[in-house]
């Protein structure tokens, strides 16, 4: 497993890192949990030593899960934990029409870390407002929240995570050296955060922390027309029958890009994302522990050759909000 540094943090973490969205369960149809400890076993175990939480994944329970088996494992100390405070509001994505105050007072990101570390039961290294919007970027109120609990050692840094599809909604937070670290979708089909924000985040030394690189698994190469999720599965709504066309249509188009030199495609979506030099860590969830091991061997592959990135320019997919 190769490292990177997480911008000003300074921190070294595996380029490789464990999403722990769908162990929480609750828009994942169900997952058992001795199934979601041995995901993250086998993570601890392939060299991974970056955890991404939240408060809302599960209502707490992938914080404690991922809690529970880093006590067991004894890695508390040797990885780094980060976490996210829900918008009080519920609201996702954020709106720049809502005030700041309807969606992160301070009391409200006070008590959502202080839960977040009972959950844990661990340190947090970084704490991020799951929703963001430039609105905000001005607002002193949650930078000042956010820096009081860094400087009484409840938190070691913070950020926030970005819409889907969104990237130009923190460039000016970006840019305003307030945030040690952003987190985004960026994947073959989502490329925008070439345009600005991977260059801003490059020159600001802000950590990049890279979601949904195979596009909820629709680069993952195994999404056909066939496909179906059960109806308390997120991805029901996601891969809708009337969507479903479109993502196997692009999938199919890139799937000979992605798989040149027998790799998996989800291999070279992968490596797509690490091709970046400003990602430090691309972040992905699974509930098994074999596609954990897979997931985090593609470190030692490197990133991929110019000229495929190149053919994969144009398949970028516009999905910006309307």
């Amino acid at each position: 497993m190769h490292h990177r540094v997480l911008g000003r943090t300074g921190w070294k973490l595996s380029e490789v890192g464990y999403g722990a969205w769908q162990i929480g369960g609750n828009m994942w149809g169900g997952v058992p949990e001795e199934r979601a400890a041995e995901a993250i076993r086998a993570g601890l175990e392939s060299g991974i030593d970056f955890y991404d939480t939240a408060l809302a994944y599960g209502l707490g329970r992938s914080e404690q899960l991922v809690g529970r088996v880093l006590r067991e494992e004894n890695a508390v100390g040797r990885v780094r934990v980060a976490t996210k405070v829900p918008p009080k509001n519920r609201a996702w994505p954020a709106s720049p029409a809502v005030p700041l105050r309807e969606a992160f007072p301070r009391e409200w990101i006070r008590s959502c870390a202080e839960e977040s570390l009972r959950n844990l039961d661990i340190p947090v290294d970084l704490l991020q407002l799951h929703v963001w919007t430039d609105a905000w970027a001005d607002d002193d109120e949650w930078f000042d929240e956010l820096s009081r609990l860094k400087d009484e050692g409840k938190i070691r840094a913070f950020g926030v995570s970005i819409s889907e599809y969104d990237a130009p909604s923190a460039l000016k937070l970006t840019r305003s050296g307030r945030v040690d670290t952003i987190q985004l979708v960026y994947n073959v089909f989502e490329q925008a955060p070439n345009d600005e924000l991977l260059p801003a985040a490059l020159e600001g030394n802000v950590g990049v922390i890279v979601r949904v690189p195979l596009d909820e698994g629709a680069l993952a190469g195994k999404l056909t027309l066939e496909s179906r999720f059960a109806a308390a599965d997120f991805r029901s709504h996601f891969f809708a029958p009337e969507k479903l066309p479109a993502f196997v249509r692009r999938a199919e188009a890139v799937r000979p890009l992605l798989e040149q030199g027998g790799q998996s495609m989800a291999t070279g979506a992968l490596r797509f994302c690490l091709s970046h030099p400003a990602v430090s860590t691309v972040i992905v969830g699974s509930t098994s522990a074999q596609h954990v091991r897979q997931n985090a061997a593609v470190s030692e592959l490197g990133p991929l050759p110019e000229a495929t990135l190149e053919a994969l320019r144009p398949h970028a997919w516009d999905r910006r909000p309307r």
